[in-house]
């Protein structure tokens, strides 16, 4: 058999996919690595670190399968959004890897939303201002380290040092480019007003590419380490969440893709770019017809891993000894609990927020408690505040493309039948959760495939992509979240005024 190779570069693990070529996941490696919070707001990660857990998947899923050089046809890289690194003379790292998790451009980010550019920067670029973006992350550098940034040769991003280390080019693809807030949509090239205010030059940052150019010429050294043959096609990919809606399924118009993982994002598909006049949504290149158009959130699984830590420690001790999974248990209690969890309302800003608020000194909070209230309740008022906060976003989204909705959902959440139950109920309509989640890394697959010549067209994805089993939702449940909504999203609005002062104050009693 032939077989294909997807690379997901996350923000806490990579993932490297095997595929045949009729799209079946064949193996799979997931590789970890730390987040490091060395001061407050960083978010950083080691790019060394990164690209061992590369190497490392990818000589797993080869050796997994005994797999000689020869049966492997390509490999496609999908990765991370917003990352930044910077470089020196000698090509060696200045800096780690700063994550879009990192907050530290939270001044630089509110002082440029109130400049007099912002509306035209964001129209140009499509990326929303916030410190999540490389080029707030620059202009911090340039406020804060100018010497820094000034001995960069060059500014990069995750994937880009991955390549970097495999072929010794620096390249990088439109639909990563385009999330740094640095690169027009309009003419496909570095925006010259964005460099402006990053204090950059366009000699600092890569040549740019299509997500289908392919890279061959391996280091001799290391494609022997990985067991692959030197001129192995490796196709550059794009971003994760571009890729993600490939790999669902969901670039027809009208087909929304909803993730949750470690965060979470809804997105759909438009042949040409589509910009929200408000600023509220991204606009991200897959290739010349398809452009993605969502909202990402920083609240997903990662709240209801701070619930099981924080609420359940004993419980989680027990399954740490037993090798059980904690999620299972606590999706049964809140199960148990009835859809509106007896008006308790989670706002899960836990850690600020991007869409729909893009607010990084947004906060989390519960609405509603009483003493009739159980930590049962709690799980389940978690689960339903985040997806009540990616329906905030799935009506930006409608309201910006005027599409009917089909739903295709993936990410660790889809393992759970009660969480797919609650999307479905809170959205109001089927969901589709097809056979393969490792969505991102199929999505470069299938681009990889694309630009090796297997298939003509990106649209053959659904030949490639089963559905595995629709959620419909339950009336009476729908009609409870229909009423709980509106009160949601007034709860929202009336502390998205107060976040501000309750982030001061945090940081202030920090300090004593």
């Amino acid at each position: 058999m032939d077989f294909m190779i997807g690379v997901d570069i996350g923000t806490t693990s990579t993932k490297v996919v095997l595929f045949d070529l009729k799209g079946q996941m064949q193996a799979v490696s997931r590789q970890l690595y730390p987040l490091y919070h060395d001061q407050p707001d960083f978010a950083e990660e080691d790019p060394n670190e990164i690209f061992t857990a590369v190497v490392t998947g990818l000589i797993e899923v080869i050796q997994k399968q005994q797999l000689l050089p020869a049966d492997i046809k390509g490999i496609a890289f999908s990765s991370a959004m917003h990352s930044v690194i910077l470089m020196d003379q000698a090509d060696q790292p200045l800096t780690r890897v700063l994550t879009c998790a990192d907050n530290r451009a939270e001044k630089e980010a509110e002082q440029l939303k109130t400049a007099t550019q912002a509306n035209a920067l964001f129209t140009r670029t499509g990326v929303p201002i916030h410190p999540m973006s490389p080029l707030t992350k620059l202009m911090w550098f340039k406020q804060n380290q100018p010497q820094l940034l000034a001995q960069a040769k060059q500014i990069i991003g995750i994937k880009e040092y991955v390549l970097w280390r495999l072929f010794g080019r620096y390249v990088e693809d439109y639909s990563i480019a385009n999330a740094t807030g640095l690169f027009n949509l309009n003419t496909l090239d570095w925006d010259e007003p964005a460099l402006a205010l990053a204090g950059i030059k366009r000699a600092q940052l890569p040549q740019l590419v299509d997500t289908d150019y392919q890279l061959k010429g391996m280091n001799p050294a290391i494609a022997t380490k990985i067991g692959l043959a030197m001129d192995t096609p490796v196709i550059i990919g794009a971003s994760d969440g571009t890729l993600s809606n490939l790999g669902l399924n969901a670039i027809q118009p009208g087909a929304v893709a909803v993730t949750i993982g470690t965060s979470g994002a809804v997105r759909m598909v438009a042949p040409t770019p589509q910009v929200d006049p408000a600023g509220r949504l991204f606009t991200y290149y897959l290739d010349r017809t398809h452009w993605v158009i969502g909202g990402p959130v920083n609240n997903g699984g990662v709240v209801f891993q701070w619930v099981r830590d924080q609420l359940f420690p004993a419980e989680q001790a027990q399954a740490q000894r037993d090798g059980t999974d904690l999620y299972e248990k606590l999706t049964q209690l809140a199960a148990a609990i009835p859809a509106g969890s007896n008006g308790l309302l989670c706002q899960p800003y836990f850690g600020g927020e991007r869409a729909p608020l893009w607010n990084a000194a947004a906060r989390g909070s519960y609405f509603g408690l009483t003493q009739s209230h159980t930590r049962a309740h709690i799980v389940r008022a978690t689960l339903e505040g985040i997806v009540y906060n990616l329906n905030a976003v799935l009506q930006l989204l409608q309201a910006l493309t005027d599409m009917p909705l089909t739903i295709q959902a993936s990410g660790g959440f889809a393992h759970s039948q009660l969480w797919c139950q609650i999307l479905a109920d809170v959205f109001g309509q089927p969901i589709n959760i097809p056979a393969s989640i490792e969505s991102s890394a199929l999505g470069a697959v299938i681009v990889g495939m694309k630009s090796l010549g297997y298939i003509d067209s990106l649209d053959e994805v659904k030949t490639l992509v089963t559905t595995t089993r629709q959620v419909q939702p339950l009336a009476a449940n729908v009609a409870v979240y229909q009423k709980i909504m509106p009160l949601w999203a007034e709860v929202t609005e009336k502390l998205t005024a107060e976040y501000a002062k309750i982030a001061a104050l945090q940081q202030e009693l920090s300090r004593k």
